[in-house]
């Protein structure tokens, strides 16, 4: 049998191919951390109680309204959206003139109070969410069977990086948001809502973890804790690929998830914490990150 390093390759190119699937979820995570911080200057430590609560909205459509997954794709992020825009209007707007570190703590505290109230209906006990019957079942790749809905799961979540990073860097919308984070007083005397956008960023940020949190409901059990162990990975690398850099955040995920699934082949041991020795390295060389504003 060929071996690579001393590894079966079936086992390489599996091992390999289930860190592309986290990175994928990585990349959609962090990039709504990036969109945030990128535009609004804030900190979202609130973002994985989103990402919790996308999942949620989920179980919850199937489970009292018979609603599917599919449409949960849908729904879901528009009702986390409402409730990131709600969250943006009473609470977060007051921190945007104020040092980074009060967005940090309110949005920590908030994240707690969103935790606190899910465990009082749903208890800590996972939920499951079965996958659709359209992606049920597993493609032989040769070097692994690949189960489908890992698969769409790559594939629905680049096409949302893809599609996000265009939006914002290759439109006139973007160009307005850029340009108000920059000069909000110039910008909005040229007859632009900048209260509004920054309403719709911070929402669409929110929809982003919500639309997460709906493709990992099947993967993982629906639970209150499902967002933190996700979030402290997803920051780490939103500092290596660079605070705001949605480019950055996507490549960063796809890497840092394939050489995760790498070392837990090669030195089980250091999987969890082989990120946080690449974000001290990257801190070390390059303290923007790999694709920081600051480099």
């Amino acid at each position: 049998m060929f071996t690579i390093f001393g590894i079966p390759s079936q086992l390489f190119y599996g091992q390999l191919m289930l860190g592309i699937v986290n990175g994928a979820f990585y990349a959609l995570l962090s990039l709504g951390l990036a969109v945030i911080f990128g535009m609004l200057g804030i900190l979202n430590f609130a973002h994985g109680a989103l990402y919790m609560l996308g999942a949620f909205v989920a179980y919850i459509l199937l489970e009292s309204f018979q609603i599917g997954y599919w449409w949960a794709l849908l729904i879901a992020p528009l009702v986390v959206a409402a409730f990131g825009a709600l969250m943006e209007t009473t609470l977060i707007r007051r921190m945007y003139k104020l040092d980074h570190v009060y967005g940090l703590l309110l949005t920590f505290a908030l994240a707690m109070i969103i935790q606190g109230v899910v465990r009082l209906v749903f208890n800590n006990a996972g939920l499951p969410y079965r996958i659709p019957e359209e992606l049920q079942g597993a493609m032989n790749l040769g070097f692994m069977f690949m189960p489908y809905y890992r698969a769409w799961v790559v594939v629905a979540a680049l096409s949302v990086c893809l599609v996000t990073w265009f939006l914002i860097e290759r439109t006139s919308l973007g160009a307005k948001l850029r340009a108000a984070t920059e000069n909000a007083p110039l910008v909005q005397s040229f007859g632009v809502n900048v209260p509004r956008m920054v309403l719709l960023t911070y929402a669409g940020g929110a929809a982003l973890a919500a639309f997460a949190g709906v493709l990992a409901a099947p993967v993982y059990s629906v639970n209150v804790n499902m967002g933190e162990h996700f979030m402290i990975t997803v920051f780490a690398i939103v500092v290596i690929g660079g605070m705001g850099s949605i480019m950055g955040s996507v490549v960063a995920s796809l890497i840092l998830g394939m050489i995760e699934g790498l070392t837990k082949l090669f030195y089980p041991e250091a999987s969890a914490l082989v990120i946080f020795i690449v974000m001290i390295f990257v801190l070390l060389t390059k303290p923007a990150g790999l694709f920081g504003r600051g480099n």
